[in-house]
């Protein structure tokens, strides 16, 4: 989160708490950017690039309320936990939120989505003998 970002220190509690609990959960480092993105996609890349070694254990979530536009761009890494179709259903789950003027909402929806699916470990074999 960027100073300024308009949220209460409740929110921004809240906020924190859930980043801390998806980064606890998988490993990855959650991060949260809310505020103008004046070359959309490109800007957020830059954010994820700012992480520095950390960015391809990275999951950015960044959000310009003012011009409407979400973007979810992970590092290498963290991209192999997280594939397009998961990213797109947090996207799918924030912005319904969003539409409804529910900023925080769709954020905490968002981050449990990432999280979740980042989580998750795959089935490796099911016989049952």
């Amino acid at each position: 989160m960027q100073p300024g970002d308009g949220f209460t220190s409740e929110q921004r509690a809240e906020l924190a708490h859930l980043l801390a609990s998806a980064d606890a959960a998988t490993g990855l480092s959650f991060r949260l950017r809310v505020g103008g993105l004046a070359e959309g996609r490109t800007s957020a890349e830059d954010a994820l690039a700012a992480e520095g070694v950390r960015a391809s254990d990275t999951v950015l979530i960044a959000i310009d309320p003012g011009s409407r536009v979400l973007e979810i761009v992970t590092g290498t890494r963290a991209a192999a936990r997280l594939t397009d179709r998961s990213c797109a259903l947090a996207a799918l789950a924030m912005t319904s939120s969003f539409s409804a003027g529910d900023l925080v909402g769709g954020i905490r929806n968002g981050i449990q989505v990432l999280g979740d699916h980042a989580a998750a470990q795959p089935t490796l074999h099911l016989d049952t003998f």
